[in-house]
């Protein structure tokens, strides 16, 4: 494998919806998806167990393109799933514990690879099985780390969060999250270098959901984005992770933050026309990586 390939740790599950309707989902699973449609084939580090969810999962990705080698099966626990509610079309999320997800492991012959960017989230962190992985792979990356920061209740904790902050080059997260981690301030913008000061980390995007994504980065940049107007919006599950898939296309092909931005809020606006956080129709990719020279 090449070594300028991106490595996606996480959880790999499915999201319930009200209507009965299961759908591929989590969060690191959402970005190693998008970014295999745009031709990078990540390498996606996660567990499933030994069901038929889980089979689902190791069927999906093989149609997909993607590869499995990394995707380890659990014997005794369970493929991860996510009961979605709505509340105002805002989604919540009931997330069970003891998932397979949850006990991922460092397994050879791959322990040793480089990446140029290793990709989490923060959910499968919860446990500490997962977590000693992640901070082995951590230990010997030598490229970018990017979190891609995931509060769900009752699954986190402040200071273990800004522990795994302190080790990302690039940091994403939602308007509530950032507030939830630094001292009240007076703007997001405020509130935005305070966490950059404190963190020393390259770049900070922060999404806002309706009104859009801010980024600022450690050279001075401070850039704002807006959705495309008058959105079919069909549910909004996913679009900060498409969101993300983008800003690591972005590190992959050293485009400026500014254009990266762009690109990124205008995928995540056509993610949230579709239902659910994952497409299995290439037509929806297409017009992106024309006008992207990904093909």
């Amino acid at each position: 494998m090449a070594d300028n390939q991106i490595a996606i740790f996480g959880e790999a599950l499915f999201d319930q919806f009200p209507d009965g309707q299961q759908i591929l989902g989590g969060a690191p699973f959402n970005v190693a998806w998008h970014l295999q449609a745009f031709n990078q084939r990540p390498c996606f580090i996660g567990r499933i167990g030994r069901d038929a969810l889980g089979e689902k999962i190791r069927r999906a990705m093989l149609a997909w393109g993607m590869a499995v080698e990394n995707l380890q099966v659990d014997p005794d626990r369970p493929t991860g799933t996510v009961q979605v509610s709505f509340n105002n079309s805002e989604p919540s999320y009931d997330i069970l514990a003891d998932q397979a997800y949850d006990f991922i492991t460092v397994q050879q012959p791959d322990v040793d690879r480089q990446f140029s960017v290793l990709y989490h989230g923060t959910l499968a962190l919860r446990n500490r099985v997962s977590a000693q992985t992640l901070q082995d792979l951590t230990a010997r990356h030598q490229g970018k780390v990017f979190i891609d920061v995931n509060l769900r209740a009752p699954w986190w904790h402040k200071e273990a969060v800004k522990q795994w902050v302190n080790k990302a080059h690039w940091v994403k997260l939602n308007q509530d999250e950032l507030m939830d981690l630094v001292p009240p301030q007076n703007t997001v913008q405020e509130a935005m270098r305070l966490f950059m000061a404190q963190h020393e980390i390259e770049v900070l995007v922060v999404t806002c959901g309706s009104q859009g994504a801010l980024a600022i980065s450690r050279a001075g940049e401070f850039i704002e984005v807006m959705p495309v107007a008058d959105l079919a919006v069909i549910d909004t599950v996913g679009a900060g992770d498409a969101f993300a898939a983008v800003l690591l296309l972005g590190i992959q092909h050293d485009w400026a933050l500014q254009l990266t931005m762009e690109r990124a809020q205008s995928f995540a606006s056509a993610l949230v026309t579709q239902r659910g956080a994952t497409v299995q129709d290439m037509n929806f990719y297409r017009p992106f990586i024309a006008a992207w020279n990904l093909g």
